[in-house]
């Protein structure tokens, strides 16, 4: 079948044969002619197979009547990152040349002023992240109740984000006789409940069975210890790849992103890094730069897994099993699209063996290993250093040469054996001696004098015992006693 038989108009095939395509995918060729209809789509494909252009290119043949008014846009296109809401915005340029279309782009990152004048100006497609656009309602600066279609892309991604509350209150402002075409790779629990709310009898299209991989793409596994060693491992694999061009590098956290991406400047490799941290300028321009060909990896995080149309990656490398087995396959999905061959290499450790059981299990199959497996490897080595401002433990000065060792025992000084503790002998007791009157016994009583609260016989450690005036009487007015010793035959 080509692009002719789908019942597209003549300026879209003119788009699309400017474009230099002539068939379309099994994603575009069965959902295409029901969107034309006006009925609703429910889309399992895994990334790569046209989906982008499964939903644009009915959207242009049905915008080609009708003008929109301010800031109440005719379509609505939810995207659940910037990155796939820019890629869709150049697919409507790509294929929309021939239509005189506004476009409006509203993602985090950018000025709020520029994106509210589009708003204004009346846009026929509107392309959002669900909290930018929800910003925008909240704030009185648009309507949603002139929306003729609703697309929801990356579903699945958007449940992972959490943005599925987001989804259902932007389903409910919408109106209820909109057309909604929903894509997603896989169909987890709550996705099934989200479609069977707001899709009124879709026909479902299944291009691949759920969760599955390319079948142009190579799988491997290498075995590896640690961070360091896994460093160095990827190094020799991008050093030694066969049909090498460039490659996606994925990791679990942003920042390994940023470790590795020095790394692998450090060591001479031209390399980019992209993840949620950086500034929307800055990812840009960082997928700019491998999509130009200016540095040939890219160092990323899972938000640039889903769905970015990079036609010709030669290669992926997970630097990290990811923890979400869905995630593989969008990982991987960056290479072999569109019908090319490529590379999918995952480094593992042995603290990975529960996610690649994960992972198996979802695609059906065993990923064969490359060079040992995880109980083939041989063991890393110890060879731990001390740091710095510490001592050696005694492990480590074992590890010293005989000779240094014997040479530090001659320098050091002989330390004297401790002394040993005398036994302590128990004195015999004395015998209690009277108290010795003193020259308060003889004064007379005054006012909070207590005879019977008399001071103690002072221990070693106290001081001098004091008498005065009372329990209220401040320390420094109190008079010090002096015990003067007995003498000698005195009873």
């Amino acid at each position: 079948m080509t692009f002719d038989e789908l019942g597209l108009s003549q300026k879209v095939l003119a788009a699309v044969e400017t474009s230099g395509y002539t068939q379309p995918t099994p994603i575009q060729e069965q959902a295409i002619p029901p969107a034309l209809q006006g009925r609703d789509i429910l889309g399992i494909a895994q990334t790569g197979t046209g989906k982008t252009a499964a939903f644009v290119l009915p959207m242009l043949c049905r915008l080609e009547q009708g003008r929109a008014r301010a800031r109440m846009p005719r379509t609505l296109i939810l995207e659940p990152t910037r990155e796939l809401a820019a890629q869709v915005e150049a697919s409507f340029a790509k294929y929309g040349a021939n239509h005189k279309l506004n476009v409006a782009l509203l993602i985090g990152g950018m000025a709020f002023g520029d994106q509210e004048a589009k708003i204004m100006r009346g846009a026929d497609v509107l392309i959002a992240t669900p909290g930018r656009l929800l910003d925008f309602f909240d704030r009185g600066k648009l309507l949603l109740t002139n929306i003729e279609i609703l697309v929801i892309d990356e579903a699945d991604r958007m449940l992972d984000m959490g943005f599925i509350p987001d989804i259902e209150r932007i389903c409910k402002l919408v109106p209820f006789t909109r057309q909604t075409l929903f894509f997603s790779a896989t169909m987890p629990p709550e996705i099934t409940r989200l479609t069977e709310a707001f899709l009124h009898n879709p026909v479902r299209i299944e291009v691949a069975r759920a969760s599955s991989t390319a079948a142009t793409i190579r799988q491997a596994l290498v075995a590896t210890h640690g961070h360091a060693e896994k460093r160095e491992t990827l190094r020799r694999l991008l050093r030694g790849a066969e049909n090498f061009k460039n490659a996606i590098i994925f990791c679990n956290r942003k920042r390994d992103v940023a470790i590795l991406h020095r790394s692998l400047d450090k060591h001479g490799f031209s390399a980019g890094a992209l993840h949620g941290d950086m500034d929307q300028p800055a990812r840009m321009a960082s997928l700019d730069a491998f999509k130009n060909g200016d540095v040939a990896l890219l160092v990323c995080s899972d938000v640039a897994a889903r769905g970015l149309d990079i036609p010709d990656v030669s290669h992926v490398f997970n630097f990290d099993v990811p923890t979400h087995s869905e995630d593989y396959v969008h990982r991987i999905g960056r290479t072999g699209r569109a019908g090319r061959s490529g590379t999918a290499v995952t480094l593992v450790t042995g603290e990975d063996r529960k996610y690649l059981d994960q992972i198996e299990t979802l695609i059906g199959n065993k990923i064969d290993w490359e060079g040992p497996r995880l109980d083939e490897l041989p063991p890393a080595e110890d060879a731990p250093r001390p740091s710095r401002g510490r001592e050696r433990t005694r492990s480590e000065r074992s590890r010293r040469p005989a000779a240094a060792v014997e040479r530090a025992e001659r320098a050091a000084p002989a330390r004297a054996a401790p002394a040993r503790a005398e036994p302590v002998r128990a004195e015999p007791a004395r015998a209690a001696r009277p108290r010795r009157p003193s020259d308060a016994d003889s004064r007379p009583p005054t006012y909070g004098d207590r005879r019977d609260r008399r001071p103690a016989r002072p221990r070693e450690d106290d001081g001098p015992p004091v008498i005065g005036l009372g329990d209220h009487i401040p320390s420094f007015l109190l008079r010090p006693v002096v015990l003067k010793p007995a003498k000698v035959g005195e009873e």
